[in-house]
């Protein structure tokens, strides 16, 4: 993949493209065409969302300024088109975020929301950066092009968006559009979890957890995936909840094990359901409760986990049926309550990301 600092060198040719020139704004920044890769039907299929990678939610603090002439004759969504065009990087981000969800008065126009981030990115602004390569990687506005979205990506991290390099870090491990390199992934991961990024720091957490990318220490794992946790992320209050059983990286403790394991389990984690229904069910370590055993067993059976039923059997042999339905009817009334982080990365890099670095090579 060549350097994304060609990138700069090129901005100024192409500051007054019209919206269609501006759809191969990538080749200005690598060198190629809009003939150049694009993705297939059936890669696209394979990912998760249409909106994977789209980081819109940091938006500039700094609003626009509006003289009192333009009040009076322009709507406040008028005005910041106005301002975008006149080359106005904070209203250009506005103004895509408005064509893209259809918002602030905007009707949503995917190729309008393409043209203004790309004004953006061409002021080498990090964060029009990094949502341009959102737009290429799902297609959005534009032919889907994951290999130019990983260039986007690599300029807007270096000029230190940390949602940019997890973007292309996952491209990376994933080798999907563009040469596999898990090493170069983890190096990314690492730096990005430095600057609070849940998705790194549990990333970057995991690989020294389980020895795979990154050398394992338990020790240097524990703290950040137990932030990922403690942010919400059902994947990382699994993995906390494992090692605080097994005593590694923590002293082991069944009951912070339990805390985590339900708190994961509420969001859905079948894996954490099936943990907390053997814990209830030996009563080993942690108090024994075939009640709440019953219920978690349940959950996970609906959910196709294997061997849950026949645990759930084994217990109605041991339940009153009195307990046997109430337990049901609690299982019945159960709601998954999913986090905003966990909905956001399930969202974006897809269900069960420890299989990034689990399956890398």
């Amino acid at each position: 993949m060549r350097s994304g600092l060609i990138l700069f060198l090129l901005l100024a040719a192409a500051v007054s493209a019209e919206a269609a020139e501006t759809q191969d704004i990538v080749s200005l920044f690598d060198g190629t065409s809009q003939e150049g890769k694009v993705d297939s039907p059936e890669e696209k299929k394979e990912d998760s969302g249409i909106f994977s990678f789209l980081n819109f939610g940091r938006m500039k603090k700094d609003a626009p300024k509006i003289t009192v002439a333009d009040e009076k004759r322009l709507s406040p969504f008028e005005q910041s088109v106005k301002l975008a065009d006149g080359g106005d990087v904070n209203a250009q981000l506005l103004v895509g975020y408005s064509y893209l969800y259809g918002q602030n008065g905007a009707a949503v126009n995917y190729d309008k929301a393409f043209e203004y981030y790309a004004k953006a990115a061409m002021q080498n602004d990090s964060v029009g950066l990094n949502n341009l390569g959102s737009l290429y990687y799902s297609g959005v506005g534009v032919s889907r092009n994951t290999a130019k979205a990983a260039i986007l990506f690599e300029k807007s991290a270096s000029l230190g968006n940390a949602e940019a390099a997890v973007n292309l870090a996952f491209i990376l491990i994933s080798g999907n559009g563009v040469e596999k390199n898990p090493a170069e992934a983890m190096n990314l991961f690492e730096k990005a979890s430095s600057s609070g990024n849940v998705s790194a720091q549990f990333m970057y957490g995991y690989a020294q957890y389980t020895g795979r990318l990154r050398a394992q220490n338990y020790a240097a794992a524990a703290p950040l995936i137990k932030k990922a946790a403690d942010a919400g992320f059902d994947e990382a209050q699994y993995v906390v909840a494992l090692m605080y059983i097994n005593g590694l990286g923590f002293p082991q403790h069944y009951g912070n094990a339990v805390k985590y394991l339900r708190k994961a389990a509420e969001q859905g984690s079948v894996e954490a359901m099936m943990t907390l229904g053997d814990i209830y069910a030996r009563g080993e370590k942690y108090k024994k409760d075939i009640y709440l055993a019953h219920i978690f067993f349940n959950l996970a059976a609906v959910r196709g986990a294997p061997t849950a039923a026949e645990k759930r059997s084994v217990l109605e042999e041991k339940m009153k049926i009195e307990e046997v339905l109430q337990a049901q009817t609690e299982a019945e009334n159960f709601r998954e309550k999913i986090s905003e982080i966990t909905s956001y990365i399930r969202q974006t890099f897809g269900t069960g990301i420890r299989a990034f670095v689990d399956e890398a090579k």
